[in-house]
């Protein structure tokens, strides 16, 4: 058992280098990653559309996907997405979005709201766990 903290060069780096963007773990036979939480910013780390969950849902799923491509997974190896919003009352706007990334089998989820996020403007935050098979 491996276990691997990275920040691949596909979406910026995290800010002020506090934390991983992924834990892998390798493990017989594949590999567990676990996305930290991810927010609608664009690579200078400004917030994408203030208020807009739409907007920030789809670059959120932008940099899910970069994080996850960069580990040779895709959203098909997704099994698990925690969502954190400023209002559940936007829950029909992120569902639109997030179901376009999850045409088919849908993963486990949280979706819980929450009195306020670290950046101003951010609606919500979201974070994936995935597993790979090795063959």
């Amino acid at each position: 058992m491996t276990l691997t903290l990275d920040n691949p060069t596909t979406v910026a780096a995290p800010f002020g280098d506090r934390f991983a963007h992924v834990a892998r773990l390798d493990l017989p036979g594949g590999a567990l990653l676990l996305l930290s939480g991810q927010v609608g910013v664009d690579d200078d780390g400004a917030v994408v559309a203030p208020g807009d969950v739409r907007a920030q849902t789809e670059r959120i799923f932008e940099l899910i996907g970069g994080l996850l491509a960069a580990h040779g997974a895709t959203f098909a190896d997704v099994m698990h997405v925690r969502t954190f919003m400023a209002d559940l009352g936007d829950l029909a706007g992120y569902a639109a979005v997030r179901d376009r990334y999850f045409p088919h089998a849908k993963p486990a989820s949280t979706t819980v709201e929450v009195s306020r996020l670290f950046l101003a403007g951010a609606v919500l935050e979201v974070e994936v766990a995935a597993a790979l098979t090795t063959v």
